[in-house]
């Protein structure tokens, strides 16, 4: 039996619009309330799946060599030493070479504590070598998270702190 480690939840409204709107520009709040109130959480799609989907907030469509920043509106909660790794869904990388632009997105456990609520976003590119269009719809899983337990060297003494994102974690260096 898996172990229970994580649990996923939606970001405040207020955090969901700073992300989107640095995203997309400049929309109404009422229309970011909309959308935000459909944010659906990551689900495994059968029991024998290792990655939870992330589902798209809203209908975007990649055309070759495009990029596109997606706040998912989603946080997660897990256990330490725990991380969760993101992935393209493996038939958009398939048909479309649709990718993250950081390869594998890497959710540290303290990430949940950030300044921004641990929001997790997804920056993809259509990378163009298949030549396709890829229409993302909204409500469809687009990225997959996987939990992989990790450990650490016997003489690991860190104590910093997070308080971040990207680049948060060698500030100190």
């Amino acid at each position: 039996m898996a172990k229970r480690i994580a649990q996923f939840e939606k970001v405040s409204f207020v955090q969901f619009k700073e992300g989107y709107k640095d995203a997309f520009g400049d929309v109404s709040d009422e229309e970011i309330r909309g959308i935000y109130e459909k944010i659906k959480l990551p689900r495994r799609a059968t029991a024998g799946s290792a990655g939870y989907d992330f589902f798209m907030p809203v209908t975007k469509t990649l055309k070759v060599q495009e990029t596109l920043k997606v706040p998912t509106g989603i946080r997660v909660k897990m256990d330490e030493n725990w991380v969760l790794k993101c992935y393209p869904r493996s038939g958009l990388g398939f048909k479309y070479r649709l990718q993250l632009n950081n390869t594998v997105g890497i959710i540290d456990s303290d990430y949940y504590g950030s300044d921004n609520e641990g929001h997790i976003f997804a920056k993809l590119t259509n990378d163009g070598k298949e030549g396709k269009e890829v229409e993302l719809k909204e409500g469809t899983g687009f990225m997959q998270g996987i939990f992989v337990e990790y450990g650490i060297t016997v003489d690991d003494d860190v104590e910093e702190v997070r308080n971040g994102g990207f680049g948060s974690t060698t500030k100190s260096e």
